[in-house]
């Protein structure tokens, strides 16, 4: 007998609270297996490739983590000290480009900094302010021994779940596939289906535009000469995934770093400001349409609804779900909408029914 609306809304709604109690009360300790996880994801369409070119699932999992391995180390061993070394400068001087910018206000808008104002006061304690915070946060990053040991756990627990996950990946979609109640798979499986083309259109393709920013702007500041444009651009790219907070904060640091160190030569300044106006253009041209698309349903308000809210409940390992979840819950709410377009809520009592598709009604 095929249970009631009400019986399946309350059982899924039990399960999506056991969901979120597990990811609450075991976040921390899930965070390399859901990164393991979204690795996985990621990297099955290129397993998938070489397996339809002719290479055993083992041999592909195999070339894609040596492939992987090296690009990580060559990543480590050649961007990453250069760029902790930048973001540490970055702000240790801090409190010199406070001074500067409170000459500089002072020397051309004296009447904007009068004396006790509250802007004087802002600034006379913004650089200090930064240089301790961000002192005390690459402390804690770098040199406490618990997030040394998290850090190597993760490094270690993420590629080894990834791996296995990759290889099992098939079998493991056949098997849930094969668990679901009989009476609603088919719904199931196209909701999935639906749920599983918006992230790969968006988490796939995001992932890729952000990393081809983050190079970017990093090769194109360094060419311009700017101080810390590694730290900047990388840092510009890798949360371009939030809509406009990366263009934003990299153009702002950018362009307030390069009015110290270029303010006798505006054209480099300019040429700062060129680098950040070409990489918009570039992601809302190129980049987003071509590998994201416009089709994946994910409205940027939604996103960052569902990035403010997950962030906050469950920490950096709600940020990684948020994504998905936002994902689902965007295409069950399409769903639930066409349900209800359908129903007699919507159409009344006395609506003749749909006809049915390809045909014409009685």
């Amino acid at each position: 007998m095929a249970l009631t609306v009400r019986e399946q809304a309350r059982y899924w709604g039990i399960a999506g609270a056991m969901f979120l109690v597990v990811l609450w009360l075991l976040g921390d300790v899930m965070l390399p297996f859901l990164a393991g996880g979204a690795l996985a994801y990621f990297l099955d369409p290129v397993a998938d490739r070489l397996e339809r070119a002719g290479a055993s699932r083992s041999l592909a999992v195999a070339v894609i983590a040596l492939v992987t391995l090296v690009a990580v180390v060559g990543i480590v061993l050649l961007v990453v000290p250069a760029l902790i070394r930048q973001a540490a400068a970055l702000v240790e001087a801090a409190p010199t480009l406070a001074t500067q910018l409170e000459a500089f206000l002072t020397q051309n808008l004296p009447d904007l900094l009068v004396a006790e104002s509250d802007l004087r006061r802002s600034l006379a304690g913004l650089g200090e302010t930064v240089r301790e915070k961000g002192a005390q946060l690459l402390n804690a990053l770098l040199g406490s021994a618990l997030g040394v040991v998290n850090a190597v756990v993760f490094l270690v627990v993420t590629p080894v779940v990834a791996v296995y996950l990759l290889l099992d990946w098939d079998r493991m979609l056949a098997r849930l596939d094969a668990l679901l109640p009989r009476d609603h798979a088919p719904v199931i499986r196209r909701l999935a289906a639906e749920v599983d083309t918006v992230l790969a259109g968006f988490v796939r393709g995001q992932i890729t535009v952000c990393g081809l920013l983050a190079f970017y702007y990093a090769a194109a500041l360094g060419l311009v000469g700017l101080d810390y444009g590694l730290a900047i651009g990388v840092t510009a790219g890798m949360i371009s995934f939030i809509p406009y907070v990366g263009a934003i904060l990299g153009g702002a640091l950018s362009i307030g770093v390069a009015l110290f160190q270029f303010w006798d030569d505006p054209v480099w300044i300019g040429a700062v400001v060129a680098v950040f106006a070409a990489g918009q253009l570039l992601e809302g041209n190129l980049l987003v349409p071509r590998l994201v698309g416009s089709s994946v349903g994910l409205h940027p308000v939604w996103l960052l609804f569902a990035l403010s809210v997950f962030g906050a409940l469950f920490g950096f390992v709600g940020l990684l779900v948020a994504v998905p979840v936002a994902a689902a819950l965007g295409v069950l709410m399409r769903f639930g909408v066409a349900q209800y377009l359908e129903s007699p809520l919507y159409r009344g009592a006395a609506a003749p029914p749909s006809p049915p598709a390809g045909g014409e009604g009685p």
